[in-house]
């Protein structure tokens, strides 16, 4: 399967996204979605047969990692697509948090005696 392709799934693509910076092992990454262990796992195998991300293995535990390099001009976007998707979440937030916040009542005004 061609790195296009790969991406085109949105799980991938989140997943490419928590790998991005960091390695995880399998589990750390299954425990992020609400499917199996066994479909988070069939994704990291396209993501791996697609040259997407490296895997090191320590023991019995499988890490993995975004490998850059093989995403091309594909890293770019993906990281353009994220960018702008934290920022519409962070307005969002924002919008959500002005319409929550209650009108502070004014302090009455103060003479001194």
């Amino acid at each position: 399967m061609d790195a296009v392709r790969a991406v085109a799934e949105p799980r991938r693509r989140e997943i490419l996204r928590l790998v991005w910076d960091a390695e995880l092992s399998a589990g750390e990454i299954a425990e992020r979605f609400d499917v199996t262990f066994g479909a988070v796992s069939q994704h990291l195998k396209v993501l791996r047969d697609s040259g997407l991300v490296t895997l090191r293995q320590d023991g019995k535990k499988r890490f993995y990692r975004a490998d850059r390099e093989a995403l091309g001009p594909l890293a770019a976007y993906l990281q353009s697509m994220w960018a702008a998707k934290l920022d519409t979440l962070a307005e969002l937030s924002e919008a959500a948090e002005r319409e929550e916040l209650p009108a502070q009542p004014e302090a009455p005004e103060r003479t001194n005696p």
